[in-house]
């Protein structure tokens, strides 16, 4: 096993082996892998840890997961679509852009977005008759992967050549769940158990992530053998001071306590997508109570200016794919006395292993901070608003009209914000112009804070291109951490700390028109409706938490006024 390469100050690598001798001089290992909820409030905690034991039981399932794949390829499918969300679909995300297709298997492809643009996009992207839709739903009830099932189903049956539409479905959820009892009824093609005790974000090392491997072609033998290695030496058997995950959860967790809180990920390109992942993983299992770690992800490495006392960097590194401009990054920020953690991945098929390590890593950092890391409060309050608003318009067929603040005639877009964010703007008079907003909301971040883009839009290389320029830029203005999630994904995922954790954060939300609308079929709602709630509800439990927010609207198409906005956002901050 690897050993991390670690370089901290000295006050903070001495806060750091305290830790580590505390949990080998008082049990805690041992606590953890008993299922001891005193190790954390002493709630329910011991009901989520089944992911400790999941990588022994999922071997079990190897045969029957190589068999599942061997059929789909008998039967001709070039796609496999993973309709889900959060938990669901980020594992399968990353093993499908970090290994892509594989020869003689189909092509692994994810939906965890309602925006109408990008389902319209993926569905013209595939031969439906020759495509497998899993269903990735823990509970059953995930609105998302509900209402993506029920398009999809219907389309499928209106594809010529198909004579039996269910067999084009797979369902991945809990024993019992309304998923299940739905597949079952429809005649799906097999329906995968999840295993009751493991949360969405622990769950990558089930069938949640297991299925979608094995669909695509990847070796479930040689995946479950790297996290089984993690797994052992995690154990409480292990040498506390070689504990892979109770080192990088130390650090972690001593690192938040000390004022850095914003773990900023880098990652080889060719994992790059495993920060996705771990967003979800540290954002939702320690932002809540007013605390959190805050994960941040695809932040290019800037000067030494562009960063405070705030950072922990993580280097997740390749070491058969590595860029040599990254590992120059990685050495000025050692250089500028940042504290750095240097994690080698032999191979993709490490990726398993790291799964592990930091699932057991964000348990160890949960109970350093002192939170439940298996719930996520402050989800279900936006999943509420969300719901709220979308059965709103199912007997109104309106959503509640809300008023902008400011009009820009030129960009064609609108500015919207409550009366809170207005008074907490200071004075801008009746004169003020959309730059004069954006500034005094950029001039709120201070010290410790961190900026967020939440953007209900296209997940595409265009929008996210001019997305990432406008969080760099105003990380290098304002020397603070910055975020960028496409909604509603990050609902599920670092949506839970933005809500439930210190109000350090400063968002600018952006949303858009919807170039069609698509029905989702059963409902009155369409996915842009779906979308705009989802977006709604985000901002009103942003708003009740009294955090600093504003709204923009794109009035027109994103591929014009998305540059318009950055081009005004670069004038704020010059």
């Amino acid at each position: 096993m690897r050993k991390m390469k670690v370089a901290l100050p000295e006050t903070l690598s001495a806060e750091v082996r305290a830790r580590v001798a505390d949990w080998q001089l008082t049990g805690k290992v041992e606590q953890l892998w008993g299922r001891d909820a005193s190790l954390w409030t002493g709630g329910n905690e011991a009901s989520w840890l089944g992911w400790l034991d999941i990588v022994g039981q999922q071997g079990a399932e190897v045969e029957s997961l190589q068999e599942f794949a061997r059929e789909i390829q008998d039967d001709e499918f070039k796609n496999v679509v993973v309709l889900g969300m959060g938990g669901s679909s980020l594992c399968p995300e990353v093993l499908s852009k970090s290994f892509g297709p594989q020869a003689g298997h189909p092509r692994l492809q994810i939906l965890d977005s309602t925006d109408p643009g990008q389902v319209r996009a993926l569905e013209e992207g595939l031969d439906l008759a020759s495509t497998l839709f899993i269903v990735s739903s823990k509970s059953g009830t995930t609105l998302e992967p509900n209402v993506f099932s029920s398009y999809f189903l219907d389309r499928v049956r209106q594809t010529p050549g198909v004579d039996d539409p269910a067999q084009h479905f797979v369902a991945i959820t809990d024993p019992g769940s309304a998923l299940q009892t739905f597949a079952e009824n429809e005649g799906f093609r097999r329906v995968f158990h999840g295993v009751p005790e493991i949360g969405g974000r622990f769950s990558a090392l089930s069938n949640f992530g297991m299925v979608p491997a094995a669909a695509m072609g990847l070796d479930q033998g040689r995946l479950l053998a790297r996290a089984e290695a993690m797994a052992m030496a995690c154990a409480e058997t292990a040498d506390a001071k070689d504990n892979p995950g109770l080192l990088l959860g130390a650090l972690i967790g001593e690192c938040q306590r000390q004022g850095r809180d914003k773990l900023t990920l880098l990652c080889s390109p060719g994992v790059r997508d495993l920060g996705a992942w771990l967003e979800q993983l540290v954002a939702e299992s320690t932002g809540k109570e007013g605390k959190a770690v805050i994960p941040v992800d695809r932040e290019e490495p800037g000067s030494h200016s562009a960063y405070g006392e705030d950072r922990l960097f993580v280097y997740l590194r390749l070491d058969e794919a590595p860029e040599a401009a990254q590992d120059e990054a990685v050495e000025r920020l050692v250089g500028a006395g940042q504290p750095v953690v240097q994690i080698s991945l032999a191979d993709r098929y490490d990726l398993a292993a790291e799964f592990f390590r930091w699932e057991f890593a964000t348990a160890v950092a949960g109970s350093i901070l002192g939170v439940d890391p298996f719930n996520q409060p402050d989800v279900e309050a936006s999943k509420l608003a969300s719901k709220r608003l979308t059965e709103e318009f199912e007997r109104t067929g309106s959503l509640p009209a809300v008023e902008p603040v400011l009009r820009d005639d030129r960009s064609g877009l609108l500015l919207f914000a409550d009366d809170r964010n207005r008074d907490g703007l200071g004075p801008l008079d009746a004169e003020a112009s959309f730059v004069d907003w954006l500034r005094a909301h950029f001039e709120r971040l201070g010290p410790g804070d961190y900026f967020a883009v939440l953007a209900y839009l296209e997940m595409n290389e265009a929008n996210e291109s001019e997305l990432q320029q406008i969080r760099h830029a105003v990380r290098n203005r304002y020397s603070v951490a910055t975020c960028l999630g496409f909604g509603p994904r990050f609902l599920h995922s670092t949506g839970q700390a933005y809500k439930g954790g210190p109000n350090s954060g400063v968002f600018l939300q952006i949303t858009c028109e919807d170039a069609e609308e698509l029905p989702i079929p059963g409902r009155r709602t369409t996915f842009g409706v779906v979308k705009a709630a989802q977006a709604s509800g985000d901002l009103e439990v942003l708003e009740e938490r009294g955090r600093r927010a504003l709204r923009v609207h794109l009035t027109g198409k994103p591929e014009q006024a998305l540059p318009a906005l950055r081009r005004l956002v670069q004038e704020a901050l010059a």
